[in-house]
């Protein structure tokens, strides 16, 4: 941990380079990296509750989502479109993460052709066929080139739009500027890194532009927590929201719009390990954790079922995504209830056999309470609290009393050095009673405290969730916010 004061990206370059601190990357920070197949299925849901939202539809059949980038987490965008069912638009300026992309079957199509890239967008609309097509290309070019369709024809050819460049990191490889090869960039990153910034800050502008015309004529547009919009603000672009607090824009992030209300109900990426690496175990625990879901479901509110319904849907089919990467690992969004009695039913199952060895559970940090990230997790936090760092901390100490096997608390992570706190844990299930008593004690705290935390902020979702979870457990006692009926009673309480 580094003091606040000295938390500035300057700050980190140094330290790291003298070995004295290092950059905690989400769930990677506590040792609980599960590949690729947790932001594929963060970006599904995204996707699929964007249309819910902006569309009015769950079909996405013939609906258009362009966005950027193809690495690590980025590249999950196209096969979470495809699952979606929608038509996936990805530009990335690196050939190889594209190639990668490509031959893991991700990408169902790759050109460098706009002319070819808009006719495969018409064609896929019209025949409501689902698609992923990498761009091998700049967004900047992929977006000026969308709005000149839209100018000369009057056919807006995309519905939903976002960015996934690595915008916590953009002068040194993350954001790519328009007008020069990837080469020719990094030549002049490393020879004239002034000019480098400049360039970069130009080409936010010019996407800004192009955006905000196409959002204009219909288009609907979202920050993806990666910094996209407060680098753009910084670079000068037009992305202001009058009267707005520091985190808000002209365009919503994600968690604002989308995930916020998702975490509030108490959903969020819980996720587990099978250290046995045999393919059978993990099979038995997404059987396991489907059929849990399954019952829960059958007696909740129609807005939870949305959500049980969407896991569910993505349980019984991700052995058929080719997901695992190593380890044998799951995630699914899942509410308290379900953490809880998924962790109890793989832990009967250790005990029993059906499952041969034991198994951690965890979360990702990105989720209802592990985060505390203004530009993020808690950009939907508009008490003034959002850049305190209450869950990370609380939970870290909080998991760590009521049963974790290990806990984690680091700067860093998704959005950048400084910018975020996670708090996360790791908790080994081997069959025992004891095992069984920590999972619940933990699992309950773990959530119930995030949820407690938005409803303070006065998010409705979460209001109710923490009533409904006090009914379910008497114990549970969370001191609960009073609606405001005059707001001129804090003005004239202060007056005296």
């Amino acid at each position: 941990m580094v003091i606040p004061n000295y938390s500035s990206r300057e700050d980190y370059e140094k330290n790291f380079a003298m070995g004295i601190t290092m950059y905690g990357q989400m769930t990677a920070g506590s040792y609980c990296y599960i590949g690729p197949q947790g932001i594929v299925h963060g970006t599904m849901l995204t996707v699929l509750n964007a249309g819910r939202r902006y569309l009015g539809t769950e079909d996405l059949a013939g609906r258009v989502f362009v966005t950027s980038g193809l690495g690590g987490m980025s590249g999950a965008q196209a096969k979470a479109a495809v699952i979606a069912g929608c038509v996936g638009v990805i530009a990335e300026v690196d050939e190889a993460p594209l190639k990668k992309r490509h031959e893991q079957g991700w990408l169902m199509e790759v050109t460098s052709d706009l002319d070819h890239c808009i006719q495969r967008i018409r064609d896929s609309k019209m025949s409501k066929t689902p698609l992923s097509l990498g761009y091998h290309g700049n967004i900047v070019d992929l977006w000026e080139r969308l709005l000149i369709e839209y100018e000369s024809t009057g056919e807006l050819l995309v519905d939903l739009g976002s960015d996934q460049t690595s915008l916590h990191n953009p002068f040194s490889g993350g954001y790519y500027p328009a007008g020069l090869s990837l080469h020719q960039a990094n030549q002049l990153m490393a020879t004239d890194p002034t000019r480098f910034r400049t360039a970069v800050q130009e080409s936010l502008c010019r996407q800004v532009a192009a955006i905000n015309k196409l959002s204009e004529a219909g288009m609907h547009f979202w920050d993806y927590g990666n910094a996209f919009l407060l680098e753009a603000q910084r670079a000068g672009a037009d992305v202001e929201k009058s009267g707005a607090g520091k985190t808000e824009f002209r365009y919503p992030s994600y968690v604002q719009h989308i995930m916020g209300d998702i975490f509030s109900l108490g959903f969020g990426p819980f996720r587990w390990v099978c250290t046995s690496g045999d393919p059978r175990d993990l099979a038995q625990t997404d059987d396991i954790a489907a059929t849990v879901l399954e019952d829960i479901s059958a007696s909740v509110s129609e807005r939870v079922r949305q959500q049980y319904n969407d896991n569910i849907r993505w349980i019984r089919q991700a052995g058929k995504h080719n997901m695992v990467v190593g380890s044998q690992a799951r995630i699914l969004y899942s509410d308290q209830k379900g953490r809880v009695l998924i962790a109890l039913a793989i832990n009967r199952a250790i005990a029993d056999g059906r499952v041969s060895a034991p198994v951690v559970i965890s979360r990702d940090h990105h989720d209802v309470s592990g985060t505390d990230s203004p530009f993020r997790e808690t950009s939907n936090v508009y008490d003034g609290s959002a850049f305190c760092a209450d869950m990370a901390v609380q939970n870290f100490v909080g998991d760590a009393f009521r049963g974790a096997t290990w806990v984690a608390l680091h700067n860093g992570g998704g959005v950048g050095w400084g910018e975020v706190m996670n708090g996360g844990f790791g908790l080994v299930l081997d069959g025992s009673v004891e095992a069984g008593r920590r999972a619940s004690m933990m699992l309950n705290w773990d959530v119930s405290n995030g949820v407690a935390r938005r409803c303070w902020s006065g998010n409705a979702n979460a209001y109710d969730t923490i009533q409904r979870t006090m009914e379910e457990h008497s114990h549970l006692r969370v001191t609960m916010p009073f609606p405001v009926e005059d707001e001129r009673v804090l003005d004239r309480a202060l007056q005296g």
